[in-house]
């Protein structure tokens, strides 16, 4: 009886060594997954860092390993300052999310959202704000897949304030017809094909538009690229 009770007593060390190294390295996730990139982080990341982080997050967000996140203790780390790494530029389309597919957290990144993810002049400032002002390193533009925007621009549709929306598309239709000859909207290759010229587009009127941008990127302190989000796969395509 003694010596059984002495034995469980020590065969119970391991397990309770075990569980006090988990509980430890939860913590220690935790605490990494809580706190934000400081002013000094962000001053030291480069461009090509900061697009390397998002490609790590797509990754992260296809093979379903995201990070853990303490959403409530980010609250508290971001609520005197933000140093996002970058700005996306992406489409209203309520499956490309671009905090959850490039598994980033609040702070992480500024986020410009319209349908076909075309530019104007709000846009533009928004942008100068993120990188000149608060020191973003990166500007990416990313279109998707199967993008509905698109379609209307291709079968030159008319709805109120959506027609004019939809002809800042029309010059990458355009574009793609020139190569391929005139296609409807149910060819979702050409679809796409047009989705991905957008970008292109969007991703060079940028820098034409914005003095205040391309010296940044001149300079080597910004970069800009465009991408494609596969909304069936969840995979983000950087064109580089």
């Amino acid at each position: 009886m003694t010596y059984t009770t002495k034995y469980r007593k020590k065969a119970a060390r391991p397990r309770t060594i075990a569980l006090a190294t988990i509980v430890f390295a939860l913590m220690c996730t935790q605490a990494y997954n809580s706190s934000a990139m400081t002013k000094e982080q962000q001053a030291a990341l480069t461009p090509e860092q900061a697009l390397q982080m998002l490609k790590e997050g797509n990754a992260h967000f296809v093979q379903g390993r995201m990070q853990h996140r303490d959403y409530i203790s980010k609250i508290k780390a971001t609520s005197e300052g933000q140093y996002p790494l970058g700005i996306v530029l992406g489409c209203v389309d309520s499956r490309q999310p671009a905090e959850i597919l490039f598994d980033q957290s609040l702070g992480d990144i500024f986020v410009a959202r319209v349908a076909g993810n075309v530019l104007n002049d709000d846009i533009l400032g928004s942008m100068e704000f993120a990188t000149k002002v608060t020191g973003a390193k990166l500007i990416a533009v990313v279109g998707h897949t199967n993008c509905g925007a698109v379609k209307g621009a291709i079968d030159d549709v008319e709805l109120g304030h959506l027609t004019g929306l939809l002809s800042k598309i029309r010059p990458a239709v355009n574009e793609v017809e020139a190569q391929d000859g005139k296609q409807g909207s149910k060819n979702l290759a050409f679809v796409d094909k047009v989705a991905a010229a957008n970008v292109k587009r969007v991703v060079a009127e940028i820098r034409t538009r914005s003095k205040t941008l391309r010296d940044l990127i001149d300079a080597g302190k910004l970069k800009i690229v465009g991408g494609m989000y596969d909304i069936s796969t969840g995979q983000v395509t950087f064109f580089e």
